[in-house]
């Protein structure tokens, strides 16, 4: 059996009750084959996937609160911090109902390549709560944050690990956040990422994900021979990373026919209104029903369907495992030439597959959505510099690092004859450079 069957076998048997983490571990080391076999017996002994796959540390702990009422809750805390060979910790808080370690391990692991992607110097690290910050007021969410951060502050730091957004934690969760570990350590540091303008915060932090995700799709199909422009998209989601996709996509000259949120889903003819969605979403926080009002055109659909509508390009950008096997098979046979990932891990292993043997172009999440990671390093390096970057410099920057990243990941492919097999590609040219650190620093 090879050192990477023998890993996975491992993991399977250890995690069985973690199948996300599963996942994403499996579709890694899978593809991490041809670089495993080339000094096999080395990294065995080294013991390199093992201390790949087992987190530095796990950080698991409760988070009592108030509510409105004066009753006391409490849920759980997490932190993982799983890699840190080329950079301090940096990874997403993500407050959901979901939330579990199996979540927040997947999560993770995949910020480690992601992180490495970028070119910058930051290992891969997640955290979050299944605190559902949906229907609280403001100062439920504060009780919250700042026992969230009561005990997340022992363990982060400017240059130990950087936490930032995610699901269910915007601009006013980290404000809280920040706040109290302000208060509490008597350091305003840049020890959070996502934060407002007027307290560190970067220009273009909001719009990263969405647009980087663009930026990314933009020159895969142009070194593919086609042109985003005058393209039709269907998007999934409806929250930070959707809405700025389906603008940018706008921008770039593509028309983007979906959207959708835990409801139902949107189908607009003539392109969605981006204007429109952020004053439901972003002002007024306001279920996808409200979209018909704006645009009497457009269709509202209970459930699921987003991908059943026929398009040129797909962008998942809600949650992982939403585009399945019978959605790839509907995407394919409706001639969709290519599909990039704006949420972590939304396609199953099984979507993958089919997808990639009938030749769609797959740009993989941790290649795809890594603009919001890559931005939140530019807030850290204009924090530590005691800088503020305009909005058109950090765009720039922005745009040349998901650049460098589609060519990275396409050239790791090629290498290996993988052909066009981005994900594989992308795995690989992350991994390339944690193992050299790995290796360099010894078995620590």
């Amino acid at each position: 059996m090879s050192y990477v069957d023998e890993t996975i076998e491992m993991l399977k048997e250890k995690y069985a009750a973690q199948p996300e983490f599963l996942q994403a571990t499996t579709e890694v080391l899978d593809s991490l084959r041809p670089v495993i076999e080339q000094k096999e017996e080395e990294y065995k002994r080294e013991a390199l996937l093992e201390r790949l796959v087992e987190p530095d540390r796990q950080i698991i702990f409760r988070v009592p609160w108030i509510d409105r009422n004066g009753q006391a809750h409490v849920n759980t805390g997490y932190r993982i911090q799983f890699n840190n060979a080329i950079g301090p910790y940096k990874g997403g808080l993500r407050l959901h109902p979901s939330v579990n370690i199996s979540i927040i391990k997947f999560l993770g692991f995949e910020q480690i390549f992601k992180n490495s992607l970028t070119g910058l110097p930051i290992g891969g690290a997640k955290g979050g709560s299944d605190f559902d910050p949906k229907g609280k007021t403001d100062r439920e969410i504060m009780s919250f944050c700042k026992n969230f951060m009561l005990e997340l502050y022992k363990y982060i730091g400017a240059d130990t690990d950087v936490p930032a957004g995610d699901i269910g934690t915007g601009a006013r969760e980290i404000g809280y956040m920040f706040g109290a570990y302000k208060r509490i350590k008597n350091l305003h540091e840049g020890v959070l990422t996502g934060k407002g303008i007027a307290y560190g915060g970067s220009l273009a932090r909001t719009e990263a994900t969405g647009y980087g995700l663009l930026y990314l799709t933009e020159e895969m199909l142009k070194c593919n021979g086609i042109d985003i422009k005058g393209k039709t998209a269907a998007v999934s989601g409806s929250g930070n990373v959707a809405i700025y996709a389906i603008e940018k996509a706008t921008q770039l000259g593509a028309k983007v026919l979906t959207c959708s949120d835990s409801n139902g889903w949107v189908y607009d003819p003539d392109g969605i209104d981006v204007a429109a969605l952020k004053e439901i979403k972003e002002v007024n926080r306001q279920r996808l029903t409200e979209y018909k009002k704006y645009r009497p055109n457009s269709e509202y659909h209970e459930g699921r369907g987003v991908w059943t509508v026929k398009v040129d390009i797909a962008l998942p950008c809600a949650t992982q495992n939403e585009l399945r096997i019978e959605d790839a098979k509907a995407l394919v046979a409706n001639g969709c030439i290519a599909v990039a990932e704006g949420a972590n891990m939304p396609t199953t292993a099984e979507a993958v597959k089919y997808l990639q043997d009938n030749n769609i172009l797959l740009a993989p999440a941790k290649a795809a959505n890594a603009g919001g990671v890559a931005t939140s390093a530019l807030e850290m390096s204009q924090n530590s510099e005691r800088l503020n970057w305009t909005f058109e410099e950090v765009d720039a920057k922005l745009r040349g690092i998901m650049i460098n990243i589609f060519h990275n990941m396409s050239d790791a492919a090629e290498k290996y004859g993988m052909g066009k097999n981005y994900v594989a590609g992308a795995n690989i040219a992350g991994f390339e450079k944690v193992l050299n650190a790995m290796m360099a620093q010894g078995v620590c």
